[in-house]
């Protein structure tokens, strides 16, 4: 039986992959700050529910404490380590950049020095669509550059990418990076904007639509989400004898690497989205209609043909339903 260590279990992304991985009788430990970004009692509510299973346990710490970290990870002696603990949040990084610096650079480096020493079978880490910065060829692929981030956000990501190939072609430790696109769901993050749109609506407030609603978004469903990173747990990296890629490949010629983008495939028009929020509510919103936000970009649409290459598998959830299943998720949580 697999013992996964996941960093960010009270997060978002983190609570469901370890409540599928659960669910498959995997071994969890948990690893999570619990900061106040955003309201701690839905972080709490999260690890309360996975503390219900017996093969889950977790530890409230930072990544910067490098001590804590080692220590747990010594003791659970996992073998694999699923790094999605960060700072997260695109506007934020506009007013607390240092904030990502430490969790996201310094936190990583952490996690690499521990799985390097365990010698774990497979190091797998959550990137972002946000890397791809100024790219406008559509839709995104792995093996384009993207060199152009807009926000610190994003290039502290792009920087954990580096830091993985080095050690990736240094240790020999099999790394998967996946690029994610505009995750959303039931026990989503405040700070999003179906979690936003849904809870001003309900409360009669006006909802803010930037760049006057052209934007599109690669909206995906977090359980495609989590059934991607779980398929991809099983798809572990090889450093090549020759060098050679595969056409269409991410993995380095010289190291046990590769990214991954994780998406829906599908380019969703910001106001399509609000249109059907509206629908699922029964109600209509007061539009606030902005300009473009500082370090946002326009679109975000993943080509996920190298995910289904590995895995078999491609995120398919209409961005109608994943509405509808976070709108009951939040009427319930919520009581409104």
């Amino acid at each position: 039986m697999k013992r996964i260590l996941i960093t960010g279990t009270a997060g978002f992304i983190g609570f469901h992959l370890a409540k599928l991985l659960l669910s498959e009788g995997f071994v969890v430990h948990g690893y999570d700050g619990i900061t106040d970004y955003y309201d701690v009692r839905l972080k709490q509510r999260r690890h309360q529910m996975l503390l219900q299973n017996a093969n889950f346990a977790a530890t409230e710490g930072m990544l910067e404490d490098q001590a804590l970290f080692v220590q747990v990870a010594d003791d659970f002696a996992p073998d694999v380590i699923v790094h999605l603990a960060a700072q997260a949040g695109v506007r934020y990084s506009l007013e607390n950049p240092r904030a990502y610096l430490d969790s996201n650079v310094i936190g990583t480096f952490n996690v690499m020095e521990t799985a390097r020493r365990l010698r774990v079978q497979h190091l797998l880490m959550a990137s972002t669509s946000s890397v791809y910065g100024a790219n406008t060829d559509m839709p995104f692929v792995e093996t384009e550059r993207a060199d152009t981030q807009l926000t610190i956000y994003a290039a502290t990501k792009k920087a954990n990418e580096s830091m993985g190939h080095a050690y990736a072609h240094l240790h020999d430790l099999p790394t998967t990076m996946f690029r994610f696109f505009t995750v959303y769901g039931p026990w989503g993050r405040p700070d999003l904007a179906l979690y936003k749109f849904v809870d001003a609506i309900l409360d009669g407030r006006p909802i803010d639509i930037y760049n006057h609603g052209d934007m599109y978004r690669d909206f995906t469903y977090v359980d495609d989400l989590v059934r991607a990173i779980r398929l991809l747990m099983d798809a572990v990296p090889v450093r090549t004898a020759d060098g050679v890629v595969p056409d269409g490949d991410s993995l380095s010629p010289v190291a046990p690497y590769r990214v991954v983008n994780i998406g829906n495939s599908d380019k969703v028009r910001l106001l399509d989205f609000v249109d059907a929020i509206e629908e699922c509510l029964g109600q209509k919103a007061s539009r606030n209609y902005m300009g473009m936000q500082t370090g946002d970009v326009p679109a975000t649409w993943a080509n996920a043909e190298l995910l289904k290459k590995l895995t078999g598998y491609r995120p398919q959830t209409d961005f109608r339903v994943g509405i509808a299943r976070f709108v009951d998720w939040y009427r319930e949580y919520s009581g409104k």
